[in-house]
């Protein structure tokens, strides 16, 4: 048996990825679905949908590994810095809060007369976005980024921008989906 030097930990006969040996054949012939795949942090994808004041890194794609029903990655919120309103979609997410302090703001008129909800978090906690809730994130600290890790019910990152919050279900503009 090779040394872990020479061969990934999970597939001895395979070239090992976290030396950078990408182009190897033997890995090139296999299937992207046929194997175990290693990003590694400074290999994220900066190539995804993105949104105003935040920058969005992709791990796991249909791109970069062949997903089919997974999109996941990481966002980055600049310190003092608020996105863009955007909603994703028909995609289900969840987010886990890795470093900072970030808000999530949505918008909730179960009391009659719609009301921005601020969500505030801290490392370690997650957040649930069902589809198509319009929201935005935003960092209130002057000093320090806020990143967060995403995961998405579907292969790719869906990103629709929105020019203003609304309700989901409330909203006057007919061509947006109602719960």
């Amino acid at each position: 048996m090779a040394s872990h030097t020479e061969h990934d930990a999970f597939h001895p006969d395979l070239p090992d990825r976290d030396r950078g040996d990408e182009h190897d054949t033997a890995r090139s012939a296999l299937p992207l679905r046929a194997r175990l795949h290693h990003i590694r942090a400074d290999a994220l994808d900066g190539d995804t949908a993105q949104t105003g004041g935040m920058r969005r890194f992709a791990a796991i794609s249909g791109s970069t590994v062949g997903s089919e029903r997974i999109w996941m990655g990481q966002t980055h919120v600049a310190p003092d810095t608020a996105s863009s309103n955007h909603h994703h979609g028909a995609s289900e997410t969840a987010i886990h809060v890795v470093k900072g302090h970030p808000e999530f703001v949505f918008l909730d008129d179960s009391g009659g007369t719609p009301e921005e909800i601020r969500i505030r978090t801290s490392p370690g906690d997650y957040i649930f976005v069902p589809p198509y809730v319009p929201h935005r994130e935003e960092n209130p600290s002057p000093d320090d980024e806020a990143v967060v890790v995403i995961a998405r019910s579907t292969q790719e990152a869906i990103v629709v921008n929105l020019p203003e919050l609304y309700v989901l279900g409330r909203d006057p503009d007919a061509s947006r989906p109602t719960n």
